[in-house]
């Protein structure tokens, strides 16, 4: 369990992000087509998951836009920024902002994502939806970095996660 600060106040995940150097925990999402994806949907790639509470939320957006500009050109490497937010809501708000290399996923079918990755939140004012944070995973599933925002207003650190992508994506 990973306690991180929401406006002052400490709160809870339901677990800890997966290891460094561990094999990546499979997911099942949707998407803004209502398609449901796995990570065997991204065999071969090297991926950023964006863990987001909300894409509504003034952080949260400025992540996607954020990731959205710095990714262009990695090749292979997706973000793929996830959140309990409806996929109709995260395709207007990608639609909104010109976001058009970050995919959104959703929680919207299962929650075992959260369970999974360690970011549901347990308590506090955004108990259910997931907290910040960030973690890639290499071509062959295997993560090589990972970061639990330490307070849900902060964003993450881009430049850590794009350099681990890179060389996650150098090494295959």
């Amino acid at each position: 369990m990973a306690t991180v600060k929401h406006k002052g106040a400490d709160v809870h995940t339901i677990g800890d992000l997966p290891k460094v150097g561990s094999k990546a925990p499979d997911f099942k999402l949707t998407a803004s087509d209502l398609s449901d994806v796995t990570l065997a949907n991204y065999k071969g790639k090297t991926l950023i998951l964006n863990i987001v509470p909300s894409l509504d939320t003034g952080t949260c957006a400025t992540s996607a836009r954020t990731f959205n500009a710095k990714v262009k050109g990695l090749g292979s490497t997706l973000v793929l920024t996830v959140s309990r937010d409806l996929p109709f809501a995260q395709k207007r708000f990608c639609t909104a902002e010109g976001i058009d290399v970050v995919v959104p996923l959703s929680e919207l079918r299962t929650r075992d994502f959260g369970t999974a990755y360690g970011v549901t939140l347990l308590d506090g004012l955004l108990a259910g939806l997931l907290s910040r944070a960030v973690v890639v995973i290499d071509p062959a599933g295997n993560v090589p970095y990972t970061q639990q925002v330490p307070d849900i207003g902060q964003e993450p650190d881009y430049d850590k996660a794009l350099a681990a992508a890179k060389s996650a994506a150098a090494g295959y």
